[in-house]
């Protein structure tokens, strides 16, 4: 059951908070984030076969194995990221999405709107980075 909403539709503080438009609106959003990793993940990897070649020169072929390292590392990132896009397209499924999982206080939908897979409001966010300082720093 999802309800149709238009390219111009943006979630709007006067509505109610994660109403039916709300959320189809971030589940269309985190499937179209997921959908542009997994092509730029293909071609990466269509890439790395092209690349796949013998350098004669040392230089050409640690060049290109740098590359490849760090190619691979945020190909590393980018599949954290969709397991990160994943939990949140279950959290809209299961009503969770958009709340504080510290608080339970709705995440701003400014914040939802910058990083849609975000978890904790920005003052949780905040308390989380300072305690994560403060133990850093001991």
């Amino acid at each position: 059951m999802s309800v149709e909403i238009d390219e111009e539709y943006r979630p709007r503080e006067d509505e109610p908070f994660m109403n039916e438009r709300q959320r189809e609106y971030f589940r269309n959003k985190l499937l179209n984030w997921k959908d542009d990793i997994l092509r730029e993940a293909k071609e990466t990897l269509q890439h790395l076969q092209d690349e796949n070649q013998n350098h004669p020169d040392l230089a050409d072929r640690a060049s290109s194995e740098t590359d490849r390292a760090i190619e691979l590392r945020a190909r590393d990132r980018q599949r954290k990221l969709i397991a990160k896009i994943d939990a949140a397209l279950d959290r809209i499924e299961d009503g969770s999405y958009g709340y504080c999982e510290e608080t339970g206080e709705p995440i701003s939908l400014k914040r939802l709107e910058a990083r849609p897979i975000a978890t904790l409001s920005i003052e949780a966010q905040e308390r989380h980075e300072r305690r994560e300082r403060v133990y850093r720093d001991d």
